[in-house]
């Protein structure tokens, strides 16, 4: 899956519609405006199945929009080749973490490194808190710690 010489990131959230659809657009942006994004496969899952083949939610979608990042993105479930196949899987909470550890025990040839977004964060955020239940404001706040992460995760990964 990985591009020759290349790398591979999936960013993973519950419902694949708000934190990591959002994650996975900024990562993109950045690595095309760096010119590194043919070295890279870009992908978004949720662990859940709850959303699969929904859009982002309307109010993630508008939070990069005005900041002049579009995304195609459907949800998609986690699958255990992705654990085969990424080189990074980066999540969004403990949750999370704790989902996708026990899945990835399940898999064989599991070679993926699964971390904390935020554990890249310079503001030290771990947790990048589900907007879903809050405002237009949450969605910001998600937004400004993906790209304070994403970019301190591509500096140490290009």
């Amino acid at each position: 899956m990985a591009t020759p010489g290349g790398r591979s990131v999936l960013f993973v959230c519950l419902g694949n519609i708000c934190r990591s659809p959002i994650a996975e657009a900024v990562f993109q942006k950045m690595a095309k405006d760096t010119g590194v994004v043919d070295k890279w496969v870009i992908d978004s899952g949720a662990t859940s199945d709850w959303n699969t083949g929904s859009s982002p939610d309307a109010r993630g979608l508008a939070c990069l929009r005005k900041h002049g990042i579009e995304t195609d993105h459907r949800a998609r479930q986690v699958t255990k080749d992705d654990f085969m196949t990424f080189d990074h899987i980066l999540c969004m909470d403990e949750s999370n973490l704790r989902d996708l550890n026990k899945k990835a025990s399940t898999v064989k040839n599991s070679k993926a490194k699964i971390e904390l977004l935020g554990s890249y964060d310079p503001e030290k955020q771990l947790i990048i808190q589900d907007p879903y239940y809050g405002s237009d404001k949450d969605f910001e706040t998600v937004y400004e710690q993906c790209v304070r992460c994403c970019k301190a995760f591509l500096e140490q990964h290009s």
